[in-house]
């Protein structure tokens, strides 16, 4: 089953890391949040993806052309430009890197490599979210609805604490950040049946996939939700990052299965 990754965007509100590369190329522990994302997808067995390329598309194809000098030691020999692989951390990845336009929004970008996916189920996200979701659980609870699109929802933490302020100003209870208010948010992590192709038809270049297309599948009874309870966590913004790879650096990283 392949995994489609949209990887294209500008990154503008974590434009002090994205002004020099794409936002999925930002690091989190030495390695790229979108090896990051392909790690927790191989985990589960998925190791076939097609990702969806835009800002600075030569960077991230530049990147898996030369994974082994990236991730590898080597001795290069210059007279006859041969290199030797010492040591490498294989993985079993299989990408397809395809420039989908610059200024594309994701609803377009999906349009462009429906050849890829071709006639058959497969999975959807974007490059810049980590989560311990069990994607083989994902797809058992997808082909049992029967309709044509599933998404990952989660709750996220609120950004303060709560307060339970008592008569007099006493406090008999505080929560640092609590879950929020109760409602479930998109998570990113889909599985879609060919069949929302026929949503993307005309000229969807600058249509968001899911202000558009998955808002008419919502309503045309075809979207179940899959509730993850687990850790979730979206690189939004340069507070995020930091907050990344500080769970990386201690130990802490939910996502980081493998």
């Amino acid at each position: 089953m392949k995994v489609v990754i949209f990887a294209g965007g500008f990154g503008t509100r974590l434009m002090e890391e994205t002004e020099a590369r794409p936002k999925p190329m930002v690091e989190i522990g030495g390695k790229p949040i979108l090896w990051h994302i392909l790690k927790m997808y191989e985990q589960h067995g998925y190791n076939e993806f097609v990702i969806c390329l835009g800002y600075k598309a030569t960077y991230i194809k530049e990147y898996f052309y030369n994974y082994y000098l990236h991730n590898s030691d080597v001795t290069i020999e210059l007279a006859n430009n041969n290199i030797n692989v010492h040591f490498s951390e294989t993985e079993s990845f299989k990408v397809t890197l395809i420039d989908t336009g610059l200024h594309t929004n994701t609803a377009g970008r999906l349009k462009r490599v429906q050849k890829y996916v071709q006639n058959e189920t497969f999975m959807l996200t974007y490059g810049d979210g980590v989560a311990d979701v069990d994607f083989k659980a994902l797809l058992k609870f997808h082909l049992s609805h029967g309709r044509l699109a599933t998404l990952t929802s989660v709750q996220i933490p609120g950004r303060f604490g709560n307060l339970d302020i008592k008569e007099g100003g006493f406090v008999d209870n505080f929560i640092e950040k609590p879950i929020g208010d109760g409602m479930w948010i998109n998570g990113g992590f889909f599985v879609l049946e060919p069949g929302i192709f026929k949503y993307l038809e005309g000229d969807v270049t600058d249509v968001q996939w899911e202000k558009g297309p998955l808002a008419a599948i919502a309503q045309d009874s075809q979207l179940a939700a899959y509730k993850h309870h687990g850790f979730w966590k979206c690189m939004d913004a340069l507070r995020d990052r930091h907050e990344l790879e500080e769970l990386w650096s201690s130990g802490k990283a939910k996502w980081k299965t493998w």
